[in-house]
C-alpha cells in the first residue's frame, strides 16, 4: 500500500497535541537549547508514537520513509523534527543513500543540542556504521564553520564506541581537540570518556599525548571516571 505522506504527518502532528505534557515548554526548551517552539512531550511518548505507527506500517520502503521524516522536520516545533529523527531511527534497516543525504542536510539546522544530539548519535551514527565509507563524510564535517555540524560529528560516533571500535573515534576526535567552541569542547570529552569506558588505558595514553594546550573542559569530561591524579597531571601539562 502507497503511503499518504501528508494524511500521515497530519495524524502524527495530531497526535502530538494531544499528547500528555511531561513539562512545563518554556523550560524544556531552555534545557535542550530549542530555536523552535517546544510542546513538552518525553522522549517516551514520542518514541510511543513512533512505535505504533511502525506498528501499523510494518512494510514501508525507504523513499516512503524518508518523505514521510522529511515532512516531519519541516515542522514548526521541535517535537515534530524530533519525530522525524525518531522515525529514521525506526526504520533504521531499510534506510538508504537518499536517507543518509536528507539527514546530513539537517545538520547544520539541527541546533541545540537536543536536536543535534538526537539526530548524530540516532540516524547518522547507525548509517555510518552500516556503511564504512561514510565515515569519510563526518570525518569532513570536524573541518565545517558551523559549530554543530563538527559537534555532530563526534555523536555520530556513537556505534563504533559503542561496540569498542576506537579506531575511528580516535582519528576523528583528535581533529577536534583543541577546538574553539565550548559545544564541541564539551562533545570530544563527552567521547573521550565513552572511549575510557572501552579501552582504559588507551584513551589515558591518547589524553597524555595531546595534553598540551588541550582545554580544560575536554579534560574535565573526559576524565570523569579516571584516577584524579590523572586529570591534575593533564591539567598541569595543558
Amino acid at each position: 500500500m502507497v503511503l499518504d505522506v501528508r494524511a500521515a504527518r497530519n495524524q502524527l502532528v495530531e497526535q502530538l497535541r494531544k499528547a500528555p505534557k511531561a513539562s512545563d515548554p518554556a523550560n524544556l526548551q531552555s534545557y535542550v537549547g530549542s530555536p523552535v517552539p517546544v510542546l513538552g512531550l518525553s522522549v517516551p511518548t514520542m518514541r510511543a508514537i513512533v512505535a505504533a505507527f511502525a506498528k501499523d506500517h510494518p512494510t514501508l520502503d525507504a523513499a516512503a520513509v524518508n518523505a514521510l521524516a522529511s515532512a516531519l522536520w519541516s515542522g514548526v516545533i521541535f517535537e515534530e523534527k524530533s519525530l522525524g529523527i525518531l522515525l529514521l531511527g525506526r526504520y533504521e534497516k531499510i534506510l538508504d543513500d537518499d536517507s543518509w543525504k536528507l539527514a546530513a542536510r539537517w545538520v547544520d539546522t539541527a541546533t541545540g543540542w537536543g536536536l543535534s544530539d538526537g539526530l548524530a548519535s540516532g540516524p547518522i551514527a547507525g548509517m555510518v556504521h552500516a556503511k564504512g565509507s561514510r565515515f569519510r563524510d563526518i570525518l569532513r564535517w570536524t573541518r565545517a564553520k558551523n559549530i554543530w555540524r563538527r559537534r555532530a560529528s563526534t555523536y555520530a560516533l556513537h556505534r563504533f564506541v559503542r561496540d569498542g571500535e576506537l579506531d575511528r573515534p580516535f582519528r576523528l576526535l583528535e581533529q577536534l581537540l583543541y577546538d574553539k567552541e565550548l559545544w564541541v569542547q564539551r562533545a570530544v570529552g563527552t567521547w573521550l570518556r565513552e572511549c575510557w569506558k572501552e579501552d582504559r588505558s588507551r584513551t589515558e595514553a591518547f589524553l597524555r599525548k595531546h595534553a598540551r594546550g588541550l582545554p580544560r573542559i575536554v579534560i574535565s569530561v573526559a576524565t570523569e571516571r579516571a584516577p584524579k591524579t590523572l586529570r591534575e597531571e593533564l591539567r598541569r601539562k595543558r
